[in-house]
C-alpha cells in the first residue's frame, strides 16, 4: 500500500512539473534595454535615483557621471544614448487617522518620483512622468522603534516598485 501511494504521489508531482514547464512559465527576467549609456544632469543623488542607477548598472548599462562645465579648449564629453532628468524624488508621511484622544492611529507613506527621458541629441522620448506609491501603516506610541523599522522597510519596498516601473518604461524605448 505504501509503495503504491508513493508511486501515485510521484506520478502526480511529475505531471504537475510537466504541465508547469509546458505552459511557458518562467521567472521574471530583467528588462532588455536598447541603449548602452545614460546620464542624469543632476546626478543620481536621490534615494530612488541611486537605486535606479544600481539597477541600470546590473542590467549592463553604463551610467555616465554628470557633465562638468566645459572649458573653451576642452574636447566635448561622451554623448550618452539617453539623458534622464530626475525632476522630483520625494518621501511624504501624512496622518490619516487619529483616536478620540487625538493620538495618531494611522499614517500614509508616499514616495513620489517624477522624471523625463531624452535622447542624447535632446529629443523627448518619455515626457514628464510622475510615479506615486502609497502604503498605509498603523501607528502605536508604545512601539515607536518597531514602527520606524517597519516604515523604513515600506519606503524601501515602494522605492523598489518605482525603480521596476521606470525600468519597464525604459525597456520599451528602441534605438
Amino acid at each position: 500500500m505504501g509503495t503504491r501511494r508513493t508511486l501515485i504521489v510521484g506520478a502526480l508531482s511529475g505531471l504537475g512539473v510537466a504541465l508547469l514547464a509546458g505552459c511557458g512559465f518562467k521567472l521574471r527576467q530583467p528588462p532588455k534595454l536598447a541603449f548602452e549609456t545614460i546620464r542624469s544632469p543632476g546626478s543620481f543623488a536621490t534615494p530612488v535615483a541611486r537605486e535606479l542607477q544600481r539597477a541600470l548598472e546590473q542590467a549592463g548599462i553604463r551610467v555616465l557621471p554628470p557633465e562638468a562645465p566645459r572649458q573653451p579648449d576642452s574636447p566635448p564629453g561622451e554623448l550618452p544614448d539617453l539623458v534622464m532628468d530626475v525632476l522630483q524624488d520625494q518621501r511624504e508621511r501624512a496622518v490619516v487617522g487619529i483616536t478620540a484622544t487625538g493620538q495618531v492611529r494611522e499614517l500614509q507613506l508616499r514616495v513620489r518620483f517624477k522624471f523625463r527621458v531624452r535622447s542624447g541629441e535632446g529629443a523627448d522620448l518619455i515626457e514628464d512622468t510622475e510615479l506615486l506609491q502609497t502604503r498605509d501603516i498603523s501607528f502605536t506610541e508604545t512601539a515607536v522603534l518597531g514602527k520606524e523599522a517597519e516604515e523604513a522597510l515600506m519606503y524601501r519596498d515602494m522605492q523598489t516598485d518605482i525603480v521596476q516601473q521606470v525600468l519597464r518604461r525604459l525597456s520599451v524605448l528602441r534605438s
